[in-house]
Formats: C-alpha cells, sequence, structure tokens
C-alpha cells in the first residue's frame, strides 16, 4: 500500500513544476515588451527635449495608428502560419478608390465602404489562393501586393486627385478640443482604440479566435478535430484586408487626396509591429495587444530617435535590430 500512495506523488509533482514554468515564462514574454514601452519613455523623455508631453503624445498616437491597424490585420494571419505583404498596396489602392467613387458623386460615407468592401475583397481573393490554389502565402501575397498597387496607379494614371469637400474629416477631425490648449483625440486615435478591443475580443473570447490559433499551432490536427482550415485562413485573410482598407481611407483622408503611390513599405513596419509583440512567424502565438505595444515601440523610436536628432536612416538600423532581436527571442523560447 505504501509503494501505491508514493508513486502518484513522483509522477505528479514534475508536471506540476513545469506548468508553472511555462506560465512564468508566459507572463514574461507578455511583460517584456510593455516594460520596453515603459523604458522607451523614460529615455527619450531624458535625451529629447519636449518628448514627454501631451500634443506630442497624442500626435505620437496618431502616427501609430496606421501601423498598429495594420498590425492586427496581419498578426491573424500570421497567427495561422501564413503572412499577408500586400497590405501596404491595398491601403493606397482602397484610398485611391474611396477617392474617386467621392470625387464620381457618390455620398463621402458610402464611398468610404466601398473602399473597405475592396480591402476586404483583396483579402478574400489572398485567402482563396492559399486555401484553393495551394499558393505559399509569400507568393501569393506578394503577387497581389504587385496587383494591387499597378490598379491603384492605372485608374489614377499616377497622379493624384483631391477629394470632395468633407473628406478630410474623419482623418483631421477630434474629440474633446479645447483650443490651442488640447488639440483634442484625433478620430484615428479613437478608430485604433475600437478596433483593438473589438479584435482582441475576437481573438481571445470567440470561435474564430479559437480556430485561428489552433489552424496555425497544428494545421492537421485542426483539421482532424473537425475545424474547417480553409474557412479560418480566409477569415484571417479577410480581416487583414478590410483593416488595411481602413488605413487606406484613414489616410486618403488625411491626405485629402487619392495618392496611389502611398504605403510603400507600410506591410513592413506592419509585420514587424506584430513581431515585436511577440506574434511568433511560425504561427500559433500572438495577441492583439501584444502588436499594438509593437507598434508603439516602433513609433516611440521613430519620433524619439526624431527628437534626439538621429537620421532617418539610423532609424532604420535601430527598428531593425529590435526585430531581429525578437525574432531571435522567439526562436530561442520555441527551442526551449
Amino acid at each position: 500500500m505504501s509503494g501505491n500512495t508514493t508513486t502518484p506523488e513522483k509522477v505528479v509533482s514534475p508536471k506540476i513544476g513545469k506548468t508553472t514554468g511555462r506560465s512564468g515564462n508566459a507572463t514574461l514574454q507578455k511583460f517584456l515588451p510593455f516594460a520596453a514601452v515603459i523604458v522607451l519613455f523614460i529615455v527619450f523623455s531624458i535625451v529629447a527635449k519636449n518628448f514627454f508631453t501631451l500634443r506630442n503624445v497624442l500626435s505620437l498616437a496618431l502616427q501609430t495608428s496606421t501601423i498598429t491597424l495594420m498590425g492586427i490585420g496581419v498578426t491573424f494571419a500570421i497567427i495561422t502560419g501564413g503572412i499577408d505583404l500586400s497590405i501596404g498596396s491595398v491601403v493606397a489602392l482602397t484610398g485611391t478608390v474611396a477617392v474617386m467613387v467621392a470625387i464620381a458623386g457618390v455620398p463621402i460615407w458610402l464611398s468610404m465602404i466601398v473602399g473597405l468592401l475592396v480591402g476586404g475583397f483583396c483579402g478574400l481573393l489572398n485567402g482563396l489562393m492559399v486555401t484553393r490554389l495551394k499558393l505559399p502565402p509569400f507568393i501569393a501575397t506578394l503577387g497581389m501586393m504587385m496587383v494591387a498597387r499597378g490598379v491603384a496607379l492605372t485608374i489614377t494614371n499616377a497622379g493624384a486627385y483631391p477629394a470632395p469637400e468633407g473628406f478630410g474629416t474623419l482623418g483631421n477631425g477630434s474629440i474633446f478640443r479645447t483650443g490651442a490648449n488640447f488639440p483634442g483625440i484625433p478620430y484615428p486615435v479613437i478608430i485604433m482604440i475600437a478596433i483593438a478591443l473589438i479584435f482582441h475580443l475576437i481573438l481571445s473570447k470567440t470561435r474564430t479566435g479559437r480556430y485561428t490559433y489552433a489552424v496555425g499551432s497544428n494545421e492537421e490536427a485542426a483539421r482532424l478535430s473537425g475545424i474547417k482550415v480553409g474557412q479560418a485562413k480566409n477569415i484571417a485573410y479577410i480581416i487583414c484586408g478590410l483593416l488595411a482598407g481602413l488605413v487606406g481611407i484613414i489616410l486618403a483622408s488625411r491626405m485629402v487626396t487619392s495618392q496611389p503611390n502611398s504605403a510603400v513599405g507600410y506591410e513592413l513596419n506592419a509585420i514587424a509591429a506584430a513581431v515585436i509583440g511577440g506574434t511568433s512567424l511560425m504561427g500559433g502565438i500572438g495577441t492583439v495587444g501584444g502588436t499594438v505595444i509593437g507598434s508603439f515601440i516602433i513609433g516611440i523610436l521613430t519620433v524619439g530617435l526624431t527628437m534626439a536628432g538621429a537620421n532617418y536612416y539610423m532609424q532604420q538600423i535601430v527598428i531593425g535590430l529590435v526585430v531581429i532581436g525578437a525574432v531571435t527571442f522567439d526562436g530561442l523560447r520555441r527551442l526551449k
């Protein structure tokens, strides 16, 4: 009897220890990006004059909002084990389409919805190429990147067209403005916060989110469990396209013109934000909150280094090193 009572203790105790260790590591991994934001704020508040002011923080949030929205979308694609390189071009295409439709006489709100639908359609095409044609996500979205940019340049003849009056309200308006003392919270920042909350709930609390993680963690196991893998991937790419479309409308509204050459390289910043925030390029791991923090790390580095006197090239070097460090950390985490 004594032998039977001691045996379960020897079996159970190592498992408990390992679970506790994994939980501690997960907590540390989630805390590190947030801690990095705090450290960067402190450093640049010391190094750069007027960095930590209300006006500058609002400006930082406004500049970061577009990368955050794109990063949230691409997070869904990366978690499924894919990637989306087309979002920068989709941004240019959707903004251009929205402006051109508004110029044609369609109400502004409806023209913006048309732009969103174009973004979602591009995402659907990406998803179908990956799931039906079995193309690698890199190749499928690379092709869409070229096609979307080409269409945007073709329908405008590579020119910029001024948008109708009222089109710039979304990108340039704000709430709680009190004059020179407080410029107000820009609409894009409000949109960023709302979208982050909505998609955090989708990813963490809904069946869509659970299926997204399952597909990225082990696609074959997800398929054997009855999950419609193709459908889950399509939804992820549609979300990516819709949020890219939203960014395209916001940017077109901020510039109050169609800009077919805009958002070049934005997809790289969005992917970098997701990776820095803890999303694994191997799939199955990532959070919306982490991506938001990752985008703010990039924004703080860009604004802080600019205010500190560093040139654009130095900013790219620093951000590139941060991305390399984040990917290396993810590789070591998986190896361990």
